[in-house]
């Protein structure tokens, strides 16, 4: 007997008169993504949006840089609800609220493993605020990698950043570079590259994995691996469209955004040093990451306690003075949450 197509078997029950049931109307989804096709996460995030759309998800994606959208409002696109989801860059967004950066202060989580502990602790009072202000839920929170120097001027150590406009993206970044004796200069990542070429940042400060496909190496010649942080992103839905959803259809969605995190916390962890490799004249296998031979320059453990001081002494006493403003409690919420997990209290009497 011949295969009948789809098509032909609904024409035939259609002739006989039998009653058909539709297929289920597919559940659009406006996805807005930072991750263009030369970046480490483009790959991932491609296969979330296959995934959700063979969980009958018809997902519209669009990019930031196409559309000439500021990151920094990515969190209020999604919770006016003109997309919805967006990936959100936390240090840009917490222009809008402090407490978001608490996810990430600079100096507090500077390797992958401890930064995982930091936003799994923060997760549930993180969500908690997003909702209550911005009407929205992170769906997925991971992070581009560790945030590391590079530069067009000579450097051995953080004192040679003394004079230097370097290129920074949150609150607590800025204050270090400040007592570094740095300029900080505020740039999105698409920014930063054109503002290194002309002079009007000599250091940038970024992920090992986004500065080789972003091609900083080309207008840098110094990189300094000392972690400061981890450039926690979001991918983050409005929670009108989220609570929209069936209970199948919900259960599914959440499972591909799992999956998406988990995928991006690998790539955080396992790739940045092949990157840093390309980067520095190392061994670069063949794929996403360019040959560079940039200067790598030895971290000492002088200044890893220098960037621990500073944070203890001055980011985070400074941090939670402004969160605690417009959030009363913030400051014990965070000892009991991140503060609990990394082994620190802020105390605002130390200021």
């Amino acid at each position: 007997m011949p295969r009948l197509s789809r098509v032909s078997i609904l024409s035939l029950a259609a002739a006989a008169g039998l009653a058909l049931t539709a297929p289920a109307e597919a559940q659009s989804l406006r996805w807005l993504t930072q991750s263009q096709e030369s970046a480490a996460q483009y790959p991932a995030e491609i296969a979330a949006i296959e995934a959700a759309g063979e969980a009958g998800f018809d997902v519209t994606r669009n990019e930031f840089q196409v559309l000439g959208v500021n990151l920094a409002d990515a969190l209020r696109l999604v919770g006016s609800g003109a997309f919805d989801l967006a990936t959100v860059q936390i240090g840009s967004a917490a222009k809008d609220d402090p407490f978001l950066e608490g996810i990430d202060l600079i100096g507090v989580s500077t390797d992958m493993n401890d930064l995982k502990g930091a936003v799994d602790a923060y997760r549930e009072a993180f969500n908690a605020r997003l909702g209550e202000k911005f009407g929205a839920k992170a769906m997925a929170i991971w992070p581009f990698g560790p945030q590391v120097f590079l530069c067009s001027a000579d450097m051995s150590s953080l004192a040679d950043l003394d004079g230097l406009k370097v290129r920074s993206f949150t609150a607590s970044m800025s204050m270090l570079l400040e007592e570094l004796g740095a300029t900080p200069v505020t740039l999105s990542f698409p920014e930063v590259y054109p503002a290194l070429q002309r002079g009007v940042a000599s250091c940038g400060v970024t992920s090992p994995t986004s500065s080789n496909t972003g091609k900083w190496p080309e207008v840098t010649t110094h990189l300094y691996p000392l972690s400061v942080s981890g450039s926690v992103q979001a991918h983050v839905v409005n929670l009108d469209w989220l609570n929209g959803l069936d209970e199948e259809k919900r259960a599914a969605f959440e499972t591909v955004m799992s999956d998406l995190e988990t995928a991006l916390w690998e790539l955080a962890i396992t790739t940045n040093g092949t990157a840093q490799a390309c980067s520095t004249g190392g061994e670069c296998p063949e794929g996403i990451y360019t040959s560079y031979e940039m200067t790598l320059v030895p971290v000492s453990d002088a200044d890893k306690a220098k960037v621990a001081e500073i944070s203890a002494t001055k980011i985070l006493p400074e941090w939670g003075a402004r969160c605690e403003a417009s959030y009363e409690g913030c400051v014990d919420l965070w000892n009991e949450t991140v503060g609990t997990a990394r082994g620190l209290t802020i105390s605002l009497d130390t200021q």
